[in-house]
């Protein structure tokens, strides 16, 4: 325990700076930024189409209204100016410049402020927080999404006893179709569920991250770890009854990959981290053509058709004929696509609802921004992969000491960009809302502070504490 001087004449101690008020206040709004961009759909469901531009817009403008003062002050760091993450500010900037030839430039401007609201919160919460807060700020966001999702299935079963639409609409007389409803009531029946998104494939990829965060932090020894392990718990449960194969394929591939990392962090040698490299690289491109040849069986046996669900069919056949009309720089960027906007309003349709992205991020970039585009953020995603995976498995050195024991926190990088990566085959989200989110925080982060508890921040508020305690006599 901390002891300090009761003399008169001494000053009384400051608290230390990450639990003085203004700063949890900043957390929370981490949070809070984090919550709503994960949870956007539940934020649609609830309030529509008018509170979520609201929500929206309250947040672009409260972001730089707390950023400008603390870059004033020069607190709790210098802006890191020349770590930014240039790839990904490049699609962003490119995506604005396309409104130029954009063949749908209403889209374009819409959906690109939705994108520079990303971009601009996680540049900040980056910026603000050291990577114990923003670790600690993610598992509270989950931890939300989760306990909402339990509370509102739980409601529907037990109180409704009947699917819900959005907005608490009532159901219209007559059979309508299942995907229009925001929960369906199958806690207690078996089926998918859905949670507080609406969506079982997007509550099974958040579940996920949620488990890779709550394993961080139970590795890393973090406080109440009974009950972080009744919330792993539930976030295992909704893992399994959303029932997404895709969700499935990502925690294979995020557990392949941790299970390597922690090897070579074993590894002694230079020549013992080459043999690793030498095994793992081949058996994964053994593997890959092993899924590859067999995807048929592996996708009967989830429970999916061999089309994945008509992306196939339906959807990359379409995307790669529109691309092909502008291959260099697209056909203009809009990322959802606006289901209301003629060139997509019943474009591509399932089960009679407009499809809103092309289900794989590669060909939705390539229909939108061209080659350009695609080459944006494959540099973008490289260059997160590569740091990452240094970041998780080499020790934390800035001096001659190279025997400091690993942090567990550095893990986290690499497994959600592993996750994202593998989820672009199916799905868009990694280059829109909370995907891309997660791109430019980690990225700006690993760039700015390589180094867990020292760096630009944590160097800061150590520096800061010291000169406190020296303070006092």
């Amino acid at each position: 325990m901390a002891q300090y001087t009761k003399h008169p004449v001494a000053a009384l101690p400051a608290p230390p700076e990450r639990e003085s008020t203004g700063h949890l206040m900043l957390r929370a709004y981490a949070v809070a930024v984090l919550f709503v961009t994960f949870a956007h759909s539940a934020v649609y469901n609830l309030l529509g189409e008018a509170g979520a531009a609201i929500v929206l817009i309250v947040f672009t403008l409260a972001t730089p209204a707390i950023g400008v003062p603390m870059l004033a002050r020069n607190r709790p760091q210098p802006f890191a100016w020349r770590r930014l993450p240039w790839a990904a500010l490049g699609y962003t900037a490119l995506a604005l410049i396309s409104v130029v030839w954009s063949q749908w430039r209403g889209p374009t401007l819409l959906t690109w402020m939705l994108l520079a609201a990303v971009t601009v919160n996680a540049l900040f919460i980056a910026h603000a927080l050291t990577w114990h807060e923003i670790v600690r700020a993610l598992s509270s966001a989950f931890k939300w999404i989760l306990g909402l999702s339990l509370l509102l299935e739980l409601w529907v079963s037990l109180v409704v006893h009947g699917p819900i639409l959005p907005n608490f609409f009532e159901r219209p007389d007559g059979k309508i179709n299942a995907h229009w409803y925001w929960v369906r009531g199958n806690l207690f029946d078996g089926d998918r569920v859905q949670g507080i998104v609406g969506n079982s494939n997007l509550l099974a990829i958040i579940s996920l991250f949620a488990l890779l965060t709550f394993g961080i932090l139970f590795a890393a020894r973090a406080r109440r770890r009974t009950m972080l392990a009744l919330w792993t718990l539930l976030a295992a449960f909704f893992l399994f009854r959303a029932g997404s194969a895709t969700a499935y394929a990502c925690a294979a591939a995020a557990a392949l990959v941790l299970v390597v990392a922690l090897l070579m962090r074993r590894a002694k040698t230079p020549g013992a981290r080459t043999r690793l490299y030498v095994v793992f690289i081949g058996g994964a491109v053994v593997a890959v053509l092993a899924i590859w040849l067999l995807q048929k069986p592996l996708l009967a046996l989830l429970g999916r058709s061999a089309d994945l669900t008509g992306r196939s069919d339906k959807i990359w056949e379409k995307v790669l004929e529109r691309a092909a009309e502008h291959p260099i720089f697209g056909n203009g960027f809009s990322s959802p696509w606006v289901p209301f906007d003629p060139a997509f309003a019943g474009w591509i349709e399932d089960h009679g609802i407009t499809v809103f992205h092309a289900h794989n991020m590669w060909l939705d970039v390539l229909m939108q921004l061209g080659v350009v585009g695609v080459v944006l953020v494959a540099l973008a995603y490289l260059s997160l992969l590569w740091r990452s995976w240094f970041f998780a498995i080499d020790r934390p050195r800035w001096d001659l000491q190279a025997d400091r024991s690993y942090s567990a926190l550095t893990l986290l990088p690499s497994l959600f960009t592993v996750v994202l990566l593998v989820q672009g085959y199916a799905e868009s989200t990694p280059i829109m809302l909370w995907g891309w989110m997660l791109l430019v925080l980690l990225s700006f982060k690993i760039k700015s502070v390589p180094l867990v508890g020292v760096g630009l921040s944590e160097r800061q508020r150590v520096t800061d504490h010291g000169e406190r305690r020296r303070r006092v006599p």
